[in-house]
């Protein structure tokens, strides 16, 4: 089976109607958020940010917004980007950003393959791609975001010696980003013990669907990788 998959990662993008508000929020001020992928980016990436931030995080797939909006409310000199495709996580995280005057955030509603492919070259921090959908059957698992050509876009982006974060609680996802990773020769698992990969990281606040899964018996397993030099 070839890791190659050319259509998007994700599923469908709407689900109930928005209230007024969100509708109103996505018209009027989620275009200020926005990446604006038509212009070049910005030779630094701190210059996003309306704030000054010393350095830059991605989230792909923020989902319910809880872990991307607890980053940014409690790390006020990082700037944040965050995407997610689905019309009502990304109405909820532009109303908490409008409703709490977040000045560290920038979002985009479409595939993040995108903005992987427009970031500079060693440009962020930090990436994190939490709770992803796993696409369990295995006739879809070519939809799995995690792949060759997608570990590579994200190597392009990171610094060396920056990190990049995973963390799910379906094992057979578990089980093919860690051979996805450890196969990709810009990435270096770092655990060295169980508690590693069994422990979410400092300061996480969990996520909407790690209280799921937790709830149906399920457990969240938290990957570390450090984007390595490469010759």
């Amino acid at each position: 089976m070839t890791d190659r998959y050319e259509g998007s990662f994700f599923g469908r993008r709407k689900g109930k109607p928005l209230s007024p508000r969100r509708e109103a929020l996505m018209t009027d001020v989620l275009p200020e958020l926005s990446l604006d992928l038509t212009a070049p980016p910005p030779s630094d990436l701190k210059d996003l940010f309306k704030t000054g931030v010393e350095t830059v995080c991605l989230e792909v797939g923020f989902g319910g917004g809880e872990h991307l909006l607890h980053r940014a409310r409690t790390n006020p000199k990082t700037g944040f980007i965050g995407i997610e495709p689905f019309v009502g996580s990304m109405a909820k995280a532009v109303a908490a950003v409008t409703d709490e005057g977040l000045q560290n955030l920038r979002l985009y509603d479409d595939d993040a393959v995108n903005v992987l492919d427009w970031l500079p070259e060693a440009s962020l921090d930090l990436a994190y791609q939490l709770y992803p959908d796993p696409w369990p059957k295995k006739r879809h698992w070519k939809r799995r975001f995690i792949n060759e050509q997608n570990l590579d876009r994200y190597a392009r982006a990171l610094k060396a010696g920056s990190q990049f974060r995973f963390a799910s609680d379906i094992d057979t996802y578990i089980d093919w980003t860690l051979r996805h990773c450890r196969a990709h020769p810009a990435f270096e698992w770092t655990a060295e013990t169980a508690a590693d990969w069994k422990t979410p990281w400092d300061g996480w606040p969990g996520t909407r669907y790690e209280a799921k899964a937790i709830r149906e018996g399920r457990v969240g397993r938290y990957l570390t990788f450090l984007r390595v030099q490469t010759s």
